[in-house]
């Protein structure tokens, strides 16, 4: 099985840390962030293999992060 690349598993770890700082659940942050709920779900699973920068820019404002945070190890 081919395994994930670095970069999606640290979008992926820094979505979920910082949804899970804000205290939200994934369905909240969809509505939050205007988003797909299967979307972040696929996201942070890592199954969405390169999210496009709109919805990193829409899950950064919604979690009042920059999407650097999101990106960077």
């Amino acid at each position: 099985m081919a395994s994930k690349s670095n970069e999606i598993s640290t979008i992926s770890e820094n979505i979920k840390k910082a949804r899970n700082k804000k205290g939200v659940s994934q369905d909240r942050l969809s509505k939050m962030a205007d988003v797909a709920y299967n979307t972040i779900i696929k996201i942070e699973s890592g199954t969405i293999q390169n999210p496009t920068i709109d919805t990193l820019s829409k899950i950064a404002r919604a979690l009042d992060v920059k999407v650097d945070d999101l990106i960077k190890k």
